[in-house]
Parts: structure tokens; sequence; C-alpha cells
């Protein structure tokens, strides 16, 4: 099988870096430094690129994002590609409807969704988060830690819950993201 027969299949990674290209930190970074800021090798940050070319997720110099492309996979897609597998209850961080900005919309049931996270504030039902990499990504990116709760929201979240999540990205790609 030659290179162009091959099938190039998307990767979770390949969706948080392009989450990390929307925010404002995220936006200037060469590939070292969004490997060092992601926790990914910088020749997997290369690589994700190619298959979000491929997907048509970013332009063809890889650098733009294609933000309508990307926020219809994440809506209708993510949930099916990428599921959120719930596991025990543990201590960890805040994600999905038990973080900002969706928890400020939702009367608290007291169940948190967290990520696995010993030195978490929070005791929840942890998931899957989206790449392992992520729970200390977020620690230093404020806004890739909204998009990732949102992402978790719509990949776990209810009915109301997945439509407080896609209200909460298009403010997010109006207010922080020139769409293309």
């Amino acid at each position: 099988m030659n290179n162009s027969e091959k099938q190039h299949v998307m990767r979770p990674q390949d969706i948080v870096i392009l989450l990390k290209k929307l925010t404002p930190k995220g936006r200037s970074m060469n590939g070292k430094e969004m490997a060092e800021s992601l926790g990914i090798s910088a020749a997997e940050i290369s690589m994700a690129m190619e298959r979000n070319r491929r997907a048509q997720l970013v332009d063809s110099s890889k650098n733009n994002v294609n933000v309508l492309a990307l926020k219809e996979f994440i809506i209708y897609g993510i949930k099916y590609c990428f599921p959120a597998e719930q596991g025990k209850i543990v201590r960890g961080t805040p994600t999905a409807s038990s973080a900002d900005p969706i928890v400020q919309f939702l009367a608290s049931n007291g169940n948190n969704f967290v990520w696995r996270d010993p030195l978490g504030a929070v005791r929840g039902q942890s998931i899957t988060p989206l790449y392992p990499a992520v729970v200390e990504a977020v620690k230093k990116d404020s806004d890739l830690y909204a998009l990732l709760a949102i992402v978790d929201a719509i990949r776990i979240g209810t009915i109301r819950e997945r439509q407080i999540a896609i209200d909460c990205l298009e403010r997010y790609l109006q207010n922080h993201v020139t769409t293309k």
C-alpha cells in the first residue's frame, strides 16, 4: 500500500490541537511551543496537522483553522468518534456540565464530572478526557479549558446540556475567533 492509499484516521489529539489554535495563547504558537504547552511531541503535532489538513479542518498552509468545519464536527460528530467513557468517583478537575462556562447555566444536582487528577479540588464521576495530557495543559490556559469543557458537555451531556454547550461554543467562536 503506497502512501496515497493509506487511510489517515483522525485522533483525539488532532481536535485538542485545533482547539488550542483557536485560543488567544495558541494562535501565534509554532509547532514546538504548541507541543510544550500541550504535552504532545512536536512530531505528533506535525502529523496531527497533516490529518487535520486532509480532513479539511485547516487550510493547505496548516496555519488557519476552518472554524465552521470544526464547529460542525464538534456538534455532530465528536461524541460518536471520541465518546467519553464514564469511570469511578475520583478526585479531579471539573469538566463538561460541572465546569465553566456550562455550570453557570445549570442548577447543581451535586453530581460532578471530572478528569482524574490527584491534585484536583473536586470529587466526581470520572470521564476520559479527549487526550490525557489536557489535564495538565488546561492549568496553563483557561480558554483551552473552557473549550474542552464545552466539548466534553457535547460528548456526554443530556440534550439540554448539549444545547447549552453548543450555545457556549458559538458565543466563544463569535467573541474570540474570526470565522472563515
